[in-house]
């Protein structure tokens, strides 16, 4: 099913018709064309591993339709520790003292605070308003896990951003 007939059968529910419902996919599935001429909205998973630089953002954004949304994952070196396979695609090496100490789990360290930025200037040459943060299994509910949560949502500046939680695991 294409992305227009599976909106025209949301469309059809008076109930899901009032309620902002957007069909997409998480990355590019079919050419970028003929993507846009298909779905309105594109999650981007690249932007976990290792964002692009602004200006390819924006060239991203001048490319798709005005009408086009998009959305994007947060940086694993803000939710996720060094030692997480996911940080072979980073394409940077961190400095070794701070490897243990400084990444992931949401820890309110300058590191993970530039990794914020570095999302939010991406969200921003995208014109993207949701942000998800996806968090591996290993980030469980404990005590110093939540107290990362607060202090990290409450000190980032979030700049109109819409801020989603992806919890991986059970």
């Amino acid at each position: 099913m294409e992305g227009k007939e599976a909106m025209s059968l949301l469309d059809d529910n008076p109930i899901i018709a009032q309620t902002a419902i957007k069909v997409g996919c998480c990355g590019f599935p079919l050419k970028k064309e003929e993507y846009y001429r298909r779905f309105p909205v594109v999650e981007l998973q690249q932007t976990f591993y290792k964002p692009p630089k602004v200006e390819t953002a924006r060239r991203w954004r001048l490319q798709a339709p005005p009408s086009f949304e998009f959305t994007l994952k947060a940086w694993q070196l803000i939710t996720h520790e060094p030692s997480s396979p996911t940080y072979r695609r980073l394409g940077k090496r961190l400095a070794e003292k701070a490897k243990g100490l400084a990444y992931g789990a949401f820890r309110p360290t300058e590191e993970v605070f530039e990794a914020w930025e570095t999302t939010a200037a991406v969200a921003r040459a995208l014109e993207a308003t949701i942000i998800i943060f996806q968090s591996p299994p290993s980030f469980d509910p404990s005590l110093e896990h939540r107290a990362n949560l607060r202090k990290f949502f409450s000190e980032i500046e979030r700049r109109g951003f819409i801020l989603g939680w992806e919890p991986r695991g059970e």
